[in-house]
């Protein structure tokens, strides 16, 4: 496969600069109309190469826009307009905390750690064998119990919403986390390799490092804006 990579970075850093603009105040939602003729021009230009699968082309290189780049899109949104945890950067008469980032985060961490030492400790039962054969039930609750724990301890810390939203966000974390952890991996086995990447050696990729954000954190950014 040879996809667009430089126009799909370029895509790609586009869409989260415009969105952070937008979620500060700084543009109009019309901005986003700038990714209109960008993908386009992508369409365009595979006119223009020799390639045997032009269609897997433009998957590959279209895909990671939905994949990554709009979950991390949404992290302006959930730290302008909301209030909670004060940023050590000063920001005038803009709203801005950054508590719900740093918390889901402290909340992602959480989980994968309580995963991991129950997982060692008492997992027995495979979660998903054919996918990911270490991932176990036991570890499953284990996350959700550590992550449930912190988000009780952190939730008066953290503000933006209150102690039983925290405790909701947590299972989320936890459910939705342990689905993009799978997801994650059954693409690298659809694609025969062992690692996303090679800039964490011994991680699995780059990428595993926030394969349970890109697909949890829309789901928080989706219970925050409706209930929080």
């Amino acid at each position: 496969m040879n996809p667009r990579i430089g126009p799909g970075l370029v895509t790609a850093v586009s869409v989260y600069v415009i969105s952070a603009m937008y979620a500060s105040g700084m543009t109009g939602i019309s901005s986003f109309l700038i990714i209109i003729p960008v993908i386009i021009i992508i369409m365009v230009l595979e006119l223009y190469r020799d390639q045997d699968k032009p269609f897997d082309s433009l998957a590959h290189t279209f895909f990671p826009l939905l994949y990554t780049t709009l979950p991390f899109s949404l992290f302006p949104f959930t730290g302008f307009s909301h209030s909670g945890l004060q940023s050590l950067i000063p920001h005038g008469d803009i709203i801005f905390s950054p508590g719900i980032i740093i918390g889901f985060f402290l909340l992602i961490w959480a989980n994968d750690t309580g995963a991991y030492l129950a997982g060692i400790s008492f997992g027995r039962h495979r979660l998903m064998e054919r996918i990911s054969p270490k991932k176990t039930w036991e570890g499953f609750f284990g996350g959700l119990i550590i992550a449930a724990l912190a988000a009780w301890l952190l939730s008066g810390w953290l503000g933006a919403v209150d102690r039983t939203g925290w405790l909701a966000i947590s299972v989320i974390i936890s459910v939705a986390g342990t689905y993009g952890d799978l997801i994650e991996s059954m693409l690298k086995r659809s694609t025969g390799v062992k690692d996303s990447g090679t800039i964490l050696p011994g991680h699995g990729g780059f990428l595993d490092r926030f394969d349970s954000t890109i697909i949890s954190f829309p789901l928080v950014y989706l219970f925050i804006a409706l209930f929080g």
